[in-house]
């Protein structure tokens, strides 16, 4: 059991002293690009690092379309990493899908979990109504379609949108080949779960207390999305950082660290700094 759960995730435990602090990559992406993360907390954290089935260095004969059919299943692989390590009250930062997955275990088993961190997080990318997540279905397809059509090209044209970082291509360059590694059909099919997937209705279910983390000019996550689940998950803050694109982790790695820092040693805002009710949750507005 414990070998298998390892070999699926490409499992890393890194020290033994401190809480557990669970890193948990988005789409396409992998547990290297936490590396900046990991520096700043594993002198007093015990560092969990593991790739999602289909990415990385994780065990693709996994993955299947049926068995990934949702977020709930990443949800699921999440815990039995937790169960098989013995995890309870841990730390979980997650990017992107991951925050979502995070969201989903913490709901099915709230033991494990202390606090939650999400970076570039969203419950549903499609607008819907009055919902803005960023997305028009057509737009959707056509991406699923240019996926299709030539995986290894859209790639190298998709990575440097969701960086949006011209000053350090080699970022985009970095993503470029996470998302190059994958299988292209387990690309495409995770990618439509992913791009598809709708966790509004779980958020006022999560008790656990939260971090929304938020950057600006995300070619895949509106502006808007953070304040939405600050607004109806009922222990949440909404910190905003003076950062753009999809992966600020990587590309303004001292200004993410700074803010799980802060959120996991003082949860309450800071004195000095902005705060601004927003039914159930914070919201917080940092430069540096």
């Amino acid at each position: 059991m414990a070998q298998s759960v390892y070999a699926r995730n490409n499992v890393r435990v890194l020290g033994s002293l401190g809480p557990p602090l669970i890193f948990a990559h988005g789409f396409g992406s992998e547990q290297r690009a936490w590396r900046h993360q990991v520096a700043a907390f594993r002198d007093k954290y015990q560092i969990i690092l593991f790739d999602h089935v289909g990415c990385g260095r994780s065990d693709f004969n996994a993955y299947s379309p049926e068995r990934y059919s949702s977020v709930r299943r990443y949800a699921e692989d999440l815990l039995e990493i937790c169960e098989e390590l013995d995890l309870n009250d841990a730390i979980l930062v997650g990017h992107s899908v991951s925050g979502m997955a995070g969201l989903l275990a913490a709901i099915a088993e709230p033991k494990r979990f202390r606090q939650l961190v999400f970076v570039k997080a969203t419950p549903r990318l499609l607008n819907d109504g009055d919902y803005v997540g960023g997305f028009e279905q057509p737009q959707l397809d056509a991406l699923f379609a240019a996926m299709s059509a030539n995986f290894y090209s859209w790639a190298m044209g998709f990575a440097p949108l969701a960086m949006n970082t011209p000053d350090m291509p080699e970022l985009a360059h970095e993503f470029a080949q996470t998302l190059s590694s994958m299988r292209p059909d387990i690309a495409l099919s995770s990618a439509r779960v992913v791009f598809q997937s709708d966790c509004r209705t779980a958020l006022p279910l999560l008790k656990t207390p939260t971090l929304i983390l938020q950057s600006g000019q995300d070619i895949a996550v509106a502006d808007e999305v953070g304040l939405y689940m600050a607004q109806h998950i009922p222990n949440a803050q909404l910190t905003r950082i003076d950062a753009r694109g999809h992966l600020p982790h990587l590309s303004s790695p001292t200004l993410v660290n700074q803010a799980i820092k802060d959120f996991l040693e003082h949860p309450e805002p800071r004195q000095g700094t902005q705060t601004q009710a927003a039914a159930g949750g914070r919201w917080e507005q940092r430069t540096g």
